[in-house]
């Protein structure tokens, strides 16, 4: 299946992003602190100083991780110095739930390459878009494997944010937080220009346009060999 839209892997562990950074299909890299806490980063400079220097010639976003709008601005000049291929995550507000649109702003009018992140509603794209409208290139992350999980179609909500970001070719939307594979198909339908996934996601590209009754069997040929494999009797 031949997908419009851009792969990026999500991770934070060495190993699996350097796995993926040899796959032509992977075009860039998202982190977060949550994902490299899971994979027990403990000195986040140096990881990502470490990552950075093996891969030079994808997109790769690094989140500010302060909670004080003055902190993360020195937190994400610094981030950018790292690499021409930074993108420095900002979240969409602070955990107290102040607007980070300014910040953005400031960041953006530096010259810095800006990925805004844990969007959840139109209106807080509306919100941005002021800020990056003069930016050479930067991304808003949609969290739609999140809002699925409150029970909300994250279709329309994706489908819409594409149209408000025609007149702005230098943003691109992250369909961020994919559930299954299936999402990947979804994103490419409607024009996404970036999907995130899981390096578990992405490893069952393979899948993409099989027989489903050839698939069908291959099941059924699984159960059969594990039950096998594992001895059970009745």
């Amino acid at each position: 299946m031949n997908l419009k839209v851009k792969l990026f892997a999500d991770g934070a562990e060495k190993a699996g992003m350097l796995e993926m950074y040899k796959n032509p299909m992977i075009s860039g890299f998202t982190t977060n602190p949550t994902l490299m806490k899971k994979a027990g980063i403990m000195h986040y400079e140096s990881f990502a100083k470490d990552i950075l220097a093996v891969i030079k010639d994808r997109p790769i976003s690094f989140e500010v991780f302060s909670d004080d709008f003055s902190e993360m601005e020195k937190q994400a000049m610094k981030i950018a110095s790292w690499g021409q291929n930074v993108f420095v995550k900002i979240p969409i507000t602070n955990t107290k739930g102040e607007s980070s649109v300014p910040l953005a702003k400031t960041l953006s009018d530096k010259g810095v390459k800006i990925n805004v992140t844990a969007i959840f509603t139109p209106e807080q794209v509306v919100d941005v878009l002021p800020a990056l409208k003069n930016s050479r290139a930067s991304n808003v992350s949609i969290f739609a494997g999140r809002i699925a999980d409150a029970g909300v179609d994250p279709l329309p909500i994706m489908t819409k944010v594409i149209e408000m970001l025609k007149p702005y070719p230098q943003i691109e939307l992250i369909w961020a937080s994919p559930r299954e594979l299936f999402n990947v198909v979804q994103a490419d339908m409607i024009g996404c220009h970036i999907i995130t996934a899981t390096n578990d996601i992405i490893k069952k590209l393979p899948s993409l346009g099989k027989d489903l009754t050839e698939f069908s069997l291959d099941t059924v040929k699984m159960f059969y060999n594990d039950a096998k494999a594992a001895g059970y009797t009745i």
